[in-house]
C-alpha cells in the first residue's frame, strides 16, 4: 500500500513537472508581441493552408495529438477551437476538436480519479455536493448537461465528475456532445477570421470585422448561447 502511494506520487509530481515544461517552453519561443502582430498571424495563415493543402490527413492527426496534449496539461478550450476554425475551416475544424478536447479530456479525468481524487474531494466535495444526487439519478444526462452549461474552468471540470465516480465511457460521450454547441460557434469565429485574413494584406480595420457575417452571426450565436447557459446554471447548479 505505501509502495503504490509512492509510486503515485512520483508520477504526479512527473506530470507537474511536464506540464511546467511545457507552459515554460511555450511562453519562451514567443513574445506577446510577436502572437499579436498581424504579419505574424497572416504568414501562418499562409503556411498553414499550404500544409494543409499538400499534408492535410497529417495536418489533422498532429493538430489531433497537439490539442489531447494540450487538454492533458490542464489547458482550456477557447485558443484550440479558434485555431482549427483558422486552419481547417468550421465542419472539419469542429470534427477534429471535439474529438481532441474529448479524448484529451477523458485522460485528464482518469489521471484525477488515479492520482488526485482524495485531494479533489477534499476541495469540491462539500461544494458541489448537491450534484452527487443528481448523479445518481441519472449519470450521463446529468453529465451532459453539466459539460453543456459549462461555468467551470475547462481543466477543473474534466477532474471534478471523479467525486462521482463517473464511468469512463459516459464522461467521454457526455463531453463530447456537451461541448460541442459552444466550441462550433467559437470555431466559426475562428474560420471567419481566416477568411478575412486572406482578403486583406494589411490588418482590417476592427469595424470590417465585427460587420463581417463570418464574424458577427457566430458571435451572436455564441452571445445568445451563454446567455441560456447562465439561465441553465442557476438551475442546474441550485441546492
Amino acid at each position: 500500500m505505501e509502495k503504490s502511494k509512492k509510486v503515485k506520487i512520483t508520477l504526479g509530481l512527473f506530470y507537474l513537472l511536464l506540464v511546467s515544461s511545457f507552459i515554460y517552453f511555450l511562453l519562451s519561443k514567443f513574445t506577446l508581441q510577436e502572437l499579436t502582430s498581424y504579419e505574424f498571424i497572416k504568414n501562418n495563415r499562409d503556411y498553414f493552408f499550404d500544409l494543409k493543402q499538400g499534408n492535410f490527413f497529417l495536418l489533422s492527426l498532429i493538430f489531433l495529438i497537439l490539442t489531447i496534449f494540450w487538454v492533458v496539461l490542464a489547458g482550456f478550450g477557447l485558443p484550440v477551437a479558434l485555431l482549427a476554425g483558422f486552419i481547417f475551416g468550421k465542419w472539419v475544424g469542429i470534427l477534429i476538436l471535439v474529438v481532441g478536447l474529448s479524448t484529451g479530456a477523458t485522460i485528464l479525468y482518469v489521471l484525477g480519479n488515479y492520482f488526485f481524487k482524495e485531494v479533489i474531494k477534499e476541495k469540491f466535495l462539500n461544494r458541489f455536493k448537491n450534484l452527487e444526487i443528481k448523479f445518481k439519478k441519472s449519470e450521463f444526462f446529468y453529465l451532459l448537461a453539466y459539460r453543456f452549461i459549462g461555468g467551470i474552468p475547462f481543466a477543473i471540470s474534466n477532474v471534478l465528475p471523479c467525486i462521482f465516480n463517473v464511468k469512463i465511457s459516459n464522461f467521454f460521450f457526455a463531453t463530447l456532445f456537451g461541448i460541442t454547441p459552444a466550441l462550433f460557434l467559437v470555431v466559426s469565429i475562428g474560420s471567419g477570421l481566416e477568411k478575412i485574413i486572406d482578403q486583406n494584406l494589411v490588418a482590417p480595420r476592427m469595424t470590417d470585422l465585427i460587420y463581417s457575417p463570418d464574424i458577427y452571426i457566430p458571435l451572436v450565436g455564441f452571445f445568445i448561447l451563454v446567455i441560456v447557459m447562465v439561465i441553465l446554471r442557476k438551475l442546474f447548479y441550485k441546492k
